[in-house]
């Protein structure tokens, strides 16, 4: 099949550079999307009131838990299909994206329907205060049931992604967060919805993305037939799909986690300290999660390399990786560091809220220089198989790090403290990330001179 031989060739021919890019570029883009999707309501709800961005700021955890389950469902039947599909497979690959598709929704409405049940104590948990949880229940009780499209969403964004339509996934994902940006200032203020409208700009824009998806399989386009009629539960698909969603699944609960226990840890100092957390937890995860996504190319070529002994385009893909994503990191530091005060201005107007998330912002740009360094060599051990110190480096900065800081440094340091829980965690990643990096150099120069 076309698809896959061009997907060898890229891997195993290609030049390094060309390669790493057409395979991380889309993926960086799809998550840089679904960044951009939060950051915009955010946006557009900060000239609301200091509450109501401290509303959204409260459940976006939940978002982040959400798309979580559609990328356990996707990216587990991605990385099965790419490889039926290699062996030429076509009737399981279809009966995989079909049992996944239909099995991530299932899941994600279940997960909804106990949110919704249990959303005012959810929400407070979260970090919502008094003030804050009126605007919270409002945005999320139109928000969280319409979250169900984002699974279905995200999950055929990977299977899409796993056949080689990448191009048609971008256009679907821009389409989306195109309208976003023009639903919300209408409903939010020209219909004068508020926060509502808000919550429903962002379910409309959505169903503008799942509309294309629907559209490309009633078309029958692509290599892949997925069907009710194809849903064939089996514990080999299952095991297949759980191996690889469950540790992005778990990746995805810890961020999660990690933004709702800074809410919680801001909520003593009140709506402001709140609101201002939110605002930088948004910006950064835009510059995150496009280090995430351009890393998960490097990740096939980093895995296919290695288990080919080829170690010459293994390290060649390293030091490209390395210097690209140092450099991203280098130059969002900067501009977030000369730019915080305009940019946090974007998020609100009330003085304290502002003059707050413009610290923790500093803070932050500061402590994203290593990030880059960081995600190269978790994603290179991972590639690789070795998934206890894989594990390790990726759940660090926002896992097992970064929850002792969240629970110490609060009750240390008050306020101050948590400005610099996610700074701290990120310096003792890189550290942690310093010494396996070391590690895994020599024995990758060593296996290298041996295959000359």
């Amino acid at each position: 099949m076309k698809e896959q031989s061009d997907r060898i060739y890229l891997l195993e021919e290609a030049k390094i550079a060309p390669a790493l890019l057409k395979l991380g570029i889309p993926t960086m883009l799809g998550m840089l999307i679904s960044a951009l999707y939060n950051a915009i309501d955010a946006y557009f709800v900060g000239g609301l009131g200091m509450s109501q961005m401290g509303a959204v700021s409260v459940v976006f955890p939940i978002v982040q838990i959400v798309i979580g389950l559609g990328m356990m469902f996707g990216a587990g039947a991605s990385s099965y299909i790419s490889r039926l599909l290699g062996k030429g497979d076509l009737e399981q690959a279809g009966r995989t994206a079909s049992t996944a598709l239909f099995s991530g929704l299932l899941a994600g409405a279940a997960v909804i329907c106990g949110i919704m049940a249990f959303l005012e104590p959810v929400l407070t948990s979260l970090g919502a205060t008094e003030t804050i949880l009126p605007y919270a229940k409002a945005y999320a009780r139109i928000y969280v049931p319409g979250a169900v499209i984002n699974i279905f969403n995200v999950m055929m964004n990977n299977l899409l992604t796993a056949q080689g339509a990448t191009r048609f996934t971008m256009i679907a994902m821009l389409s989306g967060s195109m309208a976003n940006v023009i639903l919300d200032p209408v409903m939010i203020y020209g219909m004068d919805l508020g926060i509502e409208g808000a919550a429903a700009a962002t379910v409309l824009s959505l169903c503008i993305n799942m509309a294309l998806y629907l559209g490309y399989l009633r078309k029958g386009k692509g290599v892949l037939r997925i069907s009710v009629k194809k849903i064939a539960p089996s514990i080999t698909i299952y095991a297949e799909i759980l191996k690889i969603g469950i540790p992005v699944l778990l990746f995805q609960l810890l961020a999660g986690a990690a933004t709702g226990s800074i809410n919680t840890a801001s909520k003593p100092y009140g709506d402001h300290a709140v609101a201002a957390m939110g605002a930088v937890t948004r910006i950064m995860t835009v510059g995150t999660y496009a280090v995430f996504g351009f890393l998960k190319g490097f990740q096939p070529f980093a895995g296919y390399s290695y288990g080919a002994k080829r170690f010459d385009r293994l390290m060649g893909a390293l030091k490209l990786c390395m210097l690209w994503t140092t450099g991203f990191c280098a130059a969002a530091a900067c501009i977030l560091m000369i730019f915080a005060g305009p940019i946090t201005a974007l998020f609100g107007t009330d003085p304290e809220m502002t003059g707050l998330a413009e610290k923790a912002l500093r803070l932050s740009a500061v402590s994203f220089l290593p990030f880059g360094f960081e995600m190269v060599y978790a994603s290179l051990y991972l590639a690789m198989g070795k998934s206890l110190v894989g594990g390790v480096l990726s759940l660090s900065r926002q896992g097992i790090i970064f929850f002792p800081l969240v629970f110490a440094l609060p009750r240390l340091f008050g306020l101050t403290g948590v400005i610099w829980v996610q700074p701290m965690a990120d310096l003792l990643t890189a550290l942690l990330t310093l010494f396996f990096a070391r590690q895994i150099n020599r024995a990758l120069s060593t296996e290298a001179r041996k295959h000359v």
